[in-house]
């Protein structure tokens, strides 16, 4: 097989794929029956994909390296017309929720008291099971103290179903704006711009209807629409804890 028919098969492959490809799972593809050995080798195969990014650029589609694997995907120029096909209503996720998401996001690993100590308030286990089940975050071990609290992480879903392909692609927090501060600590900077990309729709409920909410989510779609922004960051707040704010809460 020569290298432009190999080309040929990786891009319908990637086309009619419903999930993510790995170059583990690409290398498949070259795999004859009755013998292991892929035909393609790896580094072939990533150079094949960058040709495969350039031949579709300018395209309403394009191709993307996620944490998960390459796809192609439409711009998210494109996404207000793809709307109209099967305008369907987003999931919708309390505050409260997103910005648990969002303190794991930059802080990870963190504990559950650590995400209290940032919003100043409990965090309910409802929320904690809406993103494991979710599959944006997962416990990888548990902490060294006295009680051994459960230590969060996002996975490599959550930075597929955000269109990114590692941590290192969210923006920094530094590089929010100063109006978009929030004084219990930069983390929680960027909420809308999350959502968005998430797919989903923040909601503000009181603290006592949050467990309440949770119920909304229950029967949602698991399809999201993924939209990549230049910046991830709009009410996770650019500035360091405000030392007034933080004594202001101290008992």
């Amino acid at each position: 097989m020569n290298t432009a028919e190999a080309k040929r098969v990786l891009e319908t492959a990637l086309l009619c794929a419903p999930e993510p490809l790995s170059v583990h799972t690409i290398k498949r593809l070259f795999q004859d029956a009755d013998d292991q050995d892929a035909l393609v080798g790896a580094d072939t195969i990533k150079v094949m994909l960058e040709e495969l990014r350039q031949d579709w650029s300018g395209k309403g589609i394009e191709l993307v390296g996620l944490s998960t694997g390459w796809r192609f995907q439409s711009r998210p120029e494109m996404r207000a017309y793809i709307d109209r096909l099967n305008p369907e209503k987003p999931p919708r996720y309390s505050r409260a929720t997103l910005e648990t998401l969002a303190i794991i996001a930059y802080r990870q690993p963190v504990t559950r008291g650590d995400i209290e100590e940032i919003r100043g308030v409990t965090v309910a286990s409802q929320m904690i099971k809406t993103l494991e089940d979710r599959g944006w975050i997962e416990t990888i071990g548990h902490r060294d103290v006295p009680g051994r609290p459960a230590l969060f992480a996002t996975t490599r879903q959550f930075l597929s179903d955000l269109g990114l392909a590692s941590l290192d692609q969210l923006p920094p927090l530094q590089q929010l704006t100063k109006g978009d501060a929030d004084e219990r600590g930069p983390e929680l900077a960027g909420l809308n711009e999350v959502a968005e990309m998430a797919g989903v729709i923040p909601v503000h409920v009181s603290a006592e209807s949050e467990a309440e909410h949770q119920g909304l989510i229950a029967g949602v779609s698991q399809e999201i629409v993924v939209e990549q922004t230049s910046h991830l960051a709009a009410e996770i707040s650019a500035s360091e804890s405000d030392p007034d704010a933080e004594s202001d809460r101290q008992p």
